[in-house]
């Protein structure tokens, strides 16, 4: 029991720090935190040799877990600053909520590999507007409604499902580029969030369900254990996340965000070429 103990706390300790860096990004950037969650507990699960087929599922699964109550404690936060859209958000539940559906089915039939691409690919291509991106760019003057707002909604509602995310890495920069508020934007973001993670874990759950190999306290693909060590520390350290976007210049802490992204979307995509 011991020897046990001594060859998993150094894993609970990186949890918790997972869980503490995923809380300040969602508060900070409306991101959700499994940008930052995914990643880590792929390698996590790959250190204690969880099989290689269901590794990125179950870290996908378990990080839309970790956001439910994450995006509740970011949203109530920002809604008592007064700069959640509820009427975008309204509007856009639909779309959100339905990609949600057709993306979590279409990850459970995905090999993990190339989940594991997607998820490295659409992380990059963030990290690159991160760095890169420039105030002036749009896309359009307004938000689209109707079909174009539709499919950009289940878009970002699918992709979100099957990376494991919070709709606020894709929706915030999706937003900004149609002259949304970046804050409003940030905000906003935190609801879609929610929006999107109560689906996505439940897809997840019962895709998972009778599946062979699952760490012990798993159901389907969510880790139990990994939700209970990371989401008090999410929870705990959103509304420092939204103090700090309220208070400081983003543009710095931004390019900062997006080299860890780059390097980790790097390293995923050479796993799956190693």
């Amino acid at each position: 029991m011991q020897a046990l103990i001594i060859e998993l706390w150094p894993i609970a300790l990186g949890l918790l720090a997972t869980g503490l860096i995923a809380g300040i990004l969602a508060g900070l950037f409306g991101v959700g935190g499994g940008i930052v969650i995914v990643p880590v507990l792929y390698n996590i699960f790959g250190a204690i040799d969880i099989a290689p087929e269901i590794r990125m599922h179950l870290a996908v699964g378990t990080s839309l877990a970790t956001i439910i109550p994450t995006s509740i404690r970011s949203l109530k936060s920002h809604a008592a600053k007064g700069a959640v859209d509820w009427a975008l958000l309204k509007r856009w539940a639909p779309g959100l909520f339905a990609g949600v559906l057709c993306g979590s089915f279409f990850a459970a039939h995905l090999n993990a590999q190339l989940l594991t691409g997607v998820f490295a690919c659409v992380a990059l291509l963030v990290a690159c507007n991160m760095a890169f991106g420039k105030d002036h760019w749009r896309l359009g003057a307004t938000i689209p409604t109707g079909a174009g707002g539709h499919l950009i909604t289940s878009s970002i509602g699918a992709l979100s499902a099957m990376m494991g995310i919070g709709g606020g890495t894709l929706g915030t920069p999706i937003m900004t580029l149609f002259g949304y508020p970046a804050r409003k934007a940030v905000a906003t973001a935190s609801g879609m969030g929610l929006i999107i993670s109560i689906p996505g874990t439940l897809g997840f759950m019962v895709s998972g369900w009778g599946v062979q190999n699952l760490p012990p306290a798993s159901i389907g693909y969510v880790s139990l254990i990994g939700l209970l060590l990371i989401t008090p520390m999410t929870v705990a350290a959103a509304p420092l996340g939204v103090a700090i976007a309220h208070a400081i210049p983003q543009k710095r802490l931004k390019q900062a965000f997006a080299f860890f992204l780059a390097i980790v979307a790097l390293r995923m995509g050479a796993s799956l070429l190693g």
